[in-house]
């Protein structure tokens, strides 16, 4: 048993908040441990296509394209079934983004998860994870 201080900090997507309640609730967690960044998740909500490629060790990965203000940028996602690991990089992005949107493949093809972070409290975020925002490209 260990005495490790978690934190979790969760983006629900602009879909689930509207009127639209055919959109599935995708959000994006964001775990910190002990001060420090572990991991980012993003939960589309719905049903996730199979994976498209395999990673660097072989582990079943999604090919996913990201928007984050005016820059897009496509990444590799482990797949576990029901929601993809996003890269740290990635969450720094969404931390400083104005418009951050997420283009992944569902069962009946491509599907964009949009989320709107300029709300997120940024002095807590980096209180509890350690890292801070960035701009795409840098």
């Amino acid at each position: 048993m260990t005495a490790a201080k978690r934190v979790t900090f969760e983006l629900v997507s602009d879909d689930a908040m509207g009127s639209n309640r055919d959109v599935p609730e995708a959000r994006i967690e964001m775990l910190c441990e002990n001060g420090k960044y572990k991991s980012s998740t993003f939960t589309p909500g719905g049903r996730l296509a199979p994976p498209n490629r395999p990673g660097f060790w072989g582990q079943p990965q999604m090919e996913v394209m990201v928007r984050v203000d005016s820059s897009h940028s496509n990444h590799g996602w482990n797949w576990n079934g029901k929601s993809l690991s996003m890269d740290k990089g990635t969450t720094r992005e969404l931390l400083g983004a104005q418009i951050f949107k997420i283009q992944y493949m569902g069962p009946k093809g491509p599907v964009i998860a949009e989320f709107s972070p300029a709300g997120i409290d940024l002095s807590r975020v980096s209180r509890a994870c350690s890292i801070s925002p960035k701009k795409p490209g840098s």
